[in-house]
């Protein structure tokens, strides 16, 4: 399993378990892995607490009206 892979995994279930609809956590899911893509590198063992961070954001921002 690739890192991306283990971040897609782990980030949509734990949206998905929080109550974000499917889609909502797909989008979101996506956000976390260009997040990840993007970071040169993160505090040491919390980069998939970063991208979970950064996709609660975009899950909450998408479902707000």
């Amino acid at each position: 399993m690739t890192p991306e892979q283990f971040i897609e995994a782990n980030v949509k279930a734990e949206l998905i378990k929080l109550g974000f609809s499917t889609s909502v956590a797909s989008l979101a899911t996506r956000e976390a892995i260009r997040y990840y893509r993007k970071q040169p590198a993160s505090r040491r063992g919390k980069m998939i607490e970063d991208c979970l961070n950064q996709a609660k954001i975009v899950a909450r921002l998408t479902t707000k009206r």
